[in-house]
């Protein structure tokens, strides 16, 4: 349930002209043919997680969450209830991660993801977000990053994981706001609140590369939860920080952690969100995912044949780095350097199952853990068929996601980063190696 702040910044009384405003600002000519030419064929449930899981419910069809919100939005011409608001809440949060596969079986190309995205926008300009994430949101707005980190937090963080670290590869350091390198370093702000580990990771990785990189001490959050909870204006200005620490520092490209919605947040909608008409970032953006690849191909980065992976593995293609990032070919080579027996999910690459925990559902919290569990047995079940022990997870949402479905189905497998396998299994040369004493 709602706390008492979220409560009060409601609207008590429901804003047509505002809600009549978000509709037509927002391509509103677009959404409309799309809500006429809508068929009801029936195809978007078919390929829903949602709808599968729950026993093929009507309600949790596409279409259907559709015309029940954002279609009665502009039916009524935003003329629409408090309790109806708080009803299209919970259809556009808690029933789409707007992972977009729906759109890929339309026979018309409808971007349903799209349309959710603005019934979001409409449920957020009258207070009606989920808890926890709205409280994210706010985050945000006051320090930059999900998680409330400080600035002095975050350099402290790197400070210790360049300490912990330079034992393990000689030279190791995390570079703070270095000018004019190849790369600017962006992270998930779970990294260094939750896994700190994973800072040590990348370091290690680019300094056994011999990259030329560094991490900025403002700007480095490249998550974007404000997108996902319709507040665009915020969304805007978190990319926009983000590009602009870029440009600050002079760097040739902007390179994105292992997360998903970073990604599509950073390269594809970003620059809309952020002012850019043409639809392109100012600073090149490269996920995790192809530089690693990248090196494993260049041979920057070598595997030691002694501890590649025997065990079997699977991949988990990111909605938002595979599907709607393009990725899914670039993850199959990585996964030819790192495993021997690699096993597909069915569907898989493109056509993957989403997780179940992205479009901003991990971050509503707990009240939303038992749907999320429900709607997250699609995926459980395409983990389990493949008879993998290890899941390589290149995004944070579906990591976590993953790792409770291991325990909410006890699927006796382990989900890894890659470059937490690649830390494990690369060669250190030399020149890395710690002196012994």
């Amino acid at each position: 349930m709602p706390d008492e702040k979220q409560l009060k910044a409601r609207i008590k009384k429901v804003n047509i002209k505002k809600i009549k405003n978000v509709l037509e600002t927002l391509d509103g000519a677009r959404i409309k043919t799309w809500l006429n030419i809508c068929a009801k064929c029936g195809l978007c449930a078919e390929s829903c997680f949602f709808y599968l899981a729950n026993d093929k419910n009507p309600e949790f069809s596409p279409a259907y969450k559709i015309k029940s919100t954002v279609g009665e939005m502009y039916k009524k011409k935003g003329d629409v209830s408090l309790p109806f608001l708080e009803a299209s809440m919970e259809a556009l949060w808690a029933r789409c991660t707007m992972c977009k596969r729906c759109s890929q079986f339309c026979p018309f190309g409808i971007d349903i993801a799209a349309m959710i995205t603005i019934g979001r926008s409409v449920c957020q300009s009258h207070g009606f977000v989920p808890e926890f994430l709205a409280k994210a949101v706010e985050n945000y707005r006051v320090s930059g990053n999900q998680m409330a980190l400080t600035k002095d937090d975050f350099i402290e963080t790197c400070e210790w994981m360049e300490e912990e670290t330079a034992d393990e590869i000689k030279g190791l350091t995390i570079p703070m706001d270095v000018p004019e390198v190849k790369f600017m370093y962006t992270l998930n702000a779970r990294e260094p609140m939750y896994y700190p580990q994973d800072i040590a990771q990348i370091a290690q990785i680019l300094t056994v590369a011999e990259e030329s990189w560094t991490m900025p001490s403002e700007g480095w959050e490249c998550t974007n939860l404000p997108m996902f909870a319709g507040d665009r204006t915020l969304a805007g200005i978190i990319v926009e920080n983000m590009y602009q620490k870029a440009r600050d520092l002079k760097v040739d490209k902007i390179l994105v952690t292992e997360c998903g919605h970073a990604y599509r947040s950073t390269k594809y909608e970003g620059p809309y969100l952020s002012g850019y008409p043409d639809g392109i970032p100012p600073i090149e953006i490269i996920h995790s995912v192809e530089l690693f690849c990248e090196y494993l191909e260049s041979g920057r980065i070598k595997i030691d044949p002694s501890k590649k992976l025997k065990e079997p593995v699977t991949y988990q293609d990111p909605c938002n780095v595979s599907r709607n990032g393009g990725l899914w070919d670039i993850g199959r080579i990585v996964m030819g350097y790192l495993a021997d027996d690699f096993r597909e999910m069915s569907p898989n690459k493109d056509y993957n199952h989403c997780c179940g925990g992205g479009g901003g559902y991990i971050p509503m919290g707990p009240e939303y853990r038992v749907k999320r569990m429900v709607s997250g047995k699609i995926k459980a079940e395409q983990i389990r068929k493949t008879g993998a022990k290890l899941v390589i997870v290149p995004c944070h949402n579906c990591f976590d996601q993953i790792n409770d479905l291991n325990e909410e189905y006890d699927l006796g497998i382990k989900s890894v980063s890659i470059k937490e396998v690649l830390c494990e299994i690369m060669m250190i040369p030399d020149k890395f190696k710690p002196d012994e004493e």
